[in-house]
């Protein structure tokens, strides 16, 4: 009985393997790309941690929009020392709160214990008079275990060169901040005794300790969200880290900082007056908590080097690639987080943040309705892990002379830049970039010199069919058929995608935004198209001209490609320290691996010459045949051992040909019928392809070459294909797929922002070229249902992207709002932000701009790639200072009070400002000034103003701005 042999490279096998192998890959990509791993049924599930409490504290939080101007930022901000102190009364914890009052760092200190905290013991010592050895354990053991720094007085002066997110602007910035940040810290087994921090001799840079590890989250949100994930949930993690570094058994070796800082919104500002503090020097390594989405899982979005990523691998569900990391050095990302102050700093640490969706970012939406119990829980127990890993380090990782060697600060050892990935949200990979370096080096070097040492024993055993040609023997020209297929890929390659990058710039320029609300039917249309494609033209081609060494061919060809790719990415790796080419020195590898099975094939063939002899044979026997039988034209005869031009009838020929095998029906010649039978082998083989290579190298019947593939071909392996596609397909198709949809989903919704329409398009369309290049050696053996169903899935998304509206009610179009009042003249004019098209949509349902010529402009030095469209609004009421019968725009004069003083001589003026319900204001300048301080400034950092000069001077207030509490600030130009 005839059996089945699922390893042959046959249609049916190559189908199966490659939608099983996708199929299997794919949707576990998905699912955790779309879901989050659900929250323990146990709140408890860590001794110290209370995940109820900490949802409960969430919704406290996010209960209404507290950005720093606000007087619900008051509220969260005592709340929040409530909060605190609550947390450590609950675990029995002796603590202590400092008030820092004022810039000098008067101290107003209460000292608190707990009800709860056990007294302090003291060993009985009668009849001796010697030291008291158990003095310093009494003294230890007294000490507080936290101490609550209440900064009431920190405040932070500089110039920047310009704006995140603006082009052209050339003036500098300058800004003045007074901070009211919250830390706390707790005391590390290692830590030194004492209150050291309030050392006279902390301004002499002496190191106190080995250093602590600090986390970080920013409790203001901005004015147009409740700030639930941005930054929530960093919050309320921050506080169970607190509750869990305070029960007794988890106390940790290293000391533990807690930041809660305020004022990150408006320019990174709270972390920026943390720095003064004493503790900023105490910090070696750092978890910054962020958000930039409404949900999801927590990304770590970057790190500084290879070490602390470790202690982020042992989370039980880690997420991230370096590629994000990659995004934000090259600067296609924008924004920016606490990291980079931290980073600056010299701290080590890692940026870990939620990401997507983006349309809820910043909006109403970003409240805990929108969010989820296991969200909270995969940021809380990857923080937890982390720090855990981070504070019990004892090794000399961090220890050592620092990066920046910078003096007075706990030294923190050098670290190395690292490359990270998850698998499928399981797994956490983690090397140095200069282990990838030196990989991508060997590879370059190490990679064509096994296959050019290959080819050489290939040719010197007459094995080498690549490329093989017309050989002469004696005269006669026989063709070995061997360039046939060389260059199909780069045809199909070429057209295919051109086709897939098309379909990008036409969305772009038809529906520039459907990718906002329907990414998958942007991925679907642009996958399918490319497959359609590519598999009509190879199948194409192969079905006109069959070769055996087309698989071969395509591996040469992306071996090739992928080799000149990797020059770049090891030049990007040594100059620039990228590591997220990665994901290509993977690929390269396992192309390499794949391309050396295509050349170790061939060894498995019969020599040329044997080739060439056993058709010379055929063709002798032939000839005699025919002399028997009848006449025959001569032409060149090819490899498979046909001639190239048919027989020619003449009055000879018989009057009923031959049967399709070759076997012919010769009637009355019973010589020829005896011939025949001695024959019919070997025009048999000549027909169907069947081959053998007996000992002494001549061809025999035994094995059969798939179709009319060349006949030498017969003897190759027929399952080597798998071990192929098992080596390149699943290694590659993780790597990208997973940085594929991580990336697009990143921008993808960061048009309405003013970002590059065409910029997540083109990397669905390059995407998901390298997703479906693993299927290009094989995918001339796929059936045809595969890409006939997957063209009709084309056309469909094609339709649907082309005429679909791009927002829905889970993906809401954002435009950004401004209101500006005269003061002097009482006009205001209403100002919306965003791309025009729909911006006028936005504006025609507005009664207050209904009859009313809308202009739109754009501006660049403000926010570029969106317009600014403006009309004459209603009266503001945003103070309290309006009675009934009065128009408010009357009032509008008291809101801000201001007095500006020149001094005689010089060219320099002082600005005493006031105003009613803020505490902030702005400064512009005509022409650019050269120096600026704040009274009250603790330093004169403010002066050291860009050679360009500064053009703007943004004032932020602890308190409401008052009359009594007015400030001056002096400028000179």
């Amino acid at each position: 009985m005839r059996t089945y042999n699922p390893f042959l490279f046959l249609p049916m096998p190559v189908t199966v393997l490659a939608v099983v192998i996708y199929f299997s890959i794919l949707i576990p990509i998905l699912v955790v790309h779309e879901t989050v791993p659900p929250a323990p049924s146990n709140p408890t599930l860590y001794r110290g941690l209370n995940l109820t409490s900490a949802w409960l504290d969430l919704n406290e939080l996010s209960n209404g929009y507290h950005p720093f101007i606000s007087r619900r930022n008051d509220e969260v901000r005592d709340w929040l020392l409530r909060r605190i102190a609550n947390i450590l009364e609950e675990n029995g914890v002796e603590y202590k709160t400092e008030t820092i009052a004022n810039s000098a760092r008067a101290k107003q200190t209460e000292e608190r214990s707990s009800t709860f905290a056990e007294p302090v013991h003291t060993p009985h010592t009668d009849n001796y008079e010697g030291p008291d050895l158990h003095a310093d354990i009494r003294a230890r053991s007294s000490e507080p275990a936290a101490i609550i720094f209440n900064d009431i007085a920190s405040n932070y002066t500089s110039t920047a060169p310009t704006n995140i997110g603006v082009d052209g602007r050339r003036l500098g910035i300058s800004t003045y901040f007074e901070g009211n940040n919250i830390i706390v810290y707790i005391r590390g087994k290692d830590d030194e005794e004492g209150e050291w921090w309030n050392s006279k001799s902390e301004s002499h840079n002496k190191i106190h300790g080995r250093g602590g590890v600090m986390v970080n989250a920013h409790f203001d949100s901005v004015s147009t969200g409740y700030g639930a994930t941005d930054d929530g949930m960093g919050v309320v993690t921050t506080l169970q880290l607190i509750r869990y570094f305070t029960t007794p058994e988890n106390k940790p070796k290293k000391g533990f900082v807690a930041l809660l800082n305020n004022g990150e919104e408006d320019g990174l500002l709270g972390a920026k007056a943390f720095l003064p503090h004493p503790l900023s020097s105490f910090v070696h390594t750092f978890l910054n908590l962020e958000g930039a989405g409404a949900g999801g899982r927590a990304i770590l979005f970057r790190s500084t080097d290879t070490e602390v990523s470790r202690a982020y691998g042992h989370a039980k569900h880690p997420f991230g690639t370096v590629v994000t990391a990659d995004v934000y050095s090259l600067g296609f990302i924008r924004s920016e987080t606490d990291f980079v102050i931290w980073r600056e700093e010299g701290y080590r640490g890692l940026d870990v943040a939620f990401w997507k969706p983006r349309s809820k970012y910043h909006t109403n939406e970003d409240d805990a309705k929108h969010a989820s119990v296991a969200s909270l829980w995969h940021m809380l127990s990857a923080s937890v892990e982390t720090v855990k890993v981070l504070t019990s380090d004892t090794s000399d990782t961090f220890v050592g002379p620092r990066g920046d060697n910078a003096p007075g600060k706990v030294e923190n050892g050098k670290g190395t830049v690292g490359v990270w990935f998850d698998l499928f949200g399981r797994a956490f990979a983690v090397f140095e970039l200069h282990s990838l370096f030196a990989w991508s080096l060997s590879l370059l070097i190490a990679s064509p010199l096994i296959l050019f040492l290959t080819s050489y024993l290939l040719i010197r055993q007459d094995k080498y069919f690549f490329f093989a040609g017309t050989v002469k023997p004696e005269g006669e020209s026989i063709s070995m058929n061997g360039w046939r297929g060389v260059f199909r890929f780069p045809i199909a390659f070429i057209v295919s995608s051109a086709l897939t990058l098309g379909g990008a710039f036409l969305l772009h320029k038809l529906n520039p935004l459907i990718i906002y609300s329907s990414q998958y039917s942007v991925w679907a249309m642009s996958l399918c198209l490319y497959f359609s494609v590519f598999w009509f033209i190879m199948a194409g081609c192969n079905f006109v001209r069959p070769s055996a060494l087309h698989r071969a061919y395509v591996f040469i060809w992306l071996f090739s490609l992928g080799w000149l790719l990797l020059i770049g990415v090891t030049v990007f790796e040594d100059r620039f320290r990228i590591g997220g080419g990665y994901i290509f020195v993977i690929f390269e590898t396992v192309l390499f691996l794949a391309t050396f099975i295509s050349f170790c094939e061939l060894f498995a063939l019969p020599t040329k010459a044997s080739v060439v002899q056993a058709i010379q044979e055929q063709h002798e026997n032939r000839e005699d045949f025919n002399e028997i039988s009848e006449p025959h034209f001569h032409g060149t005869t090819n490899v498979d051992g046909n001639n190239d031009h048919d027989e020619q009838p003449d009055e000879t020929t018989p009057l009923i040909r031959g049967s399709e095998d070759g076997h012919r029906t010769l009637v009355g010649r019973s010589f020829a019928d005896t011939y025949r039978k001695s024959m019919a082998s070997i025009r048999g083989n000549n027909r169907h392809g069947h081959s053998r290579e007996s000992s002494s190298g001549h061809l025999h019947e035994s094995h059969k070459a798939y179709g009319l593939e060349q006949t030498w071909s017969a003897k190759l392996p027929t399952w080597t294909w798998t071990l192929q596609f098992l080596v390149i397909g699943p290694f590659t198709l993780v790597i990208f797929a997973q940085v594929g949809l991580l990336v697009v989903s990143a921008i993808a919704q960061t048009g309405a922002d003013g970002n590059a329409l065409l910029q997540p398009y083109l990397l669905v369309a390059i995407f998901s070229i390298l997703i479906l290049l693993p299927l290009a050696p094989f995918i001339h053996r796929i059936t045809h249902h595969i890409p006939t169903f997957l063209f009709l899935i084309f056309i469909g998304t094609l339709i649907y992207n082309l005429v679909a509206f791009p927002f829905s009610t889970n993906n809401r179009y954002k435009a950004y709002f401004q209101q500006t009042v005269d003061l002097d003249t009482g006009l205001n004019r209403v100002t919306l932000v965003g791309i025009e098209e729909y911006i006028r949509t936005i504006i025609s349902s507005i009664p207050s701009a209904a009859g009313q010529t809308i202009g739109c402009s754009t501006n660049p030095k403000v926010r570029s790639g969106l317009s600014f469209c403006s009309w004459e609004g209603l009266s503001p009421k945003v103070a309290d200072n309006v009675r009934d019968g009065i128009p408010p725009e009357k009032r509008f004069g008291d809101w801000l009070t201001y007095n500006v003083t020149r001094v005689s001589g010089k060219n320099k003026a002082t600005f005493s400002i006031s105003g009613i319900e803020t505490r902030a204001c702005v400064l512009r300048f005509d022409d650019p000034i050269n120096t600026f301080k704040v009274q009250g400034a603790a330093n004169n950092d403010g002066e050291d103003v860009p050679e360009s000069g500064s053009d703007q001077i943004m004032l932020w207030h602890r308190d409401f701005m008052e009359s009594e509490r007015e400030k001056k600030a002096e400028v000179e130009e």
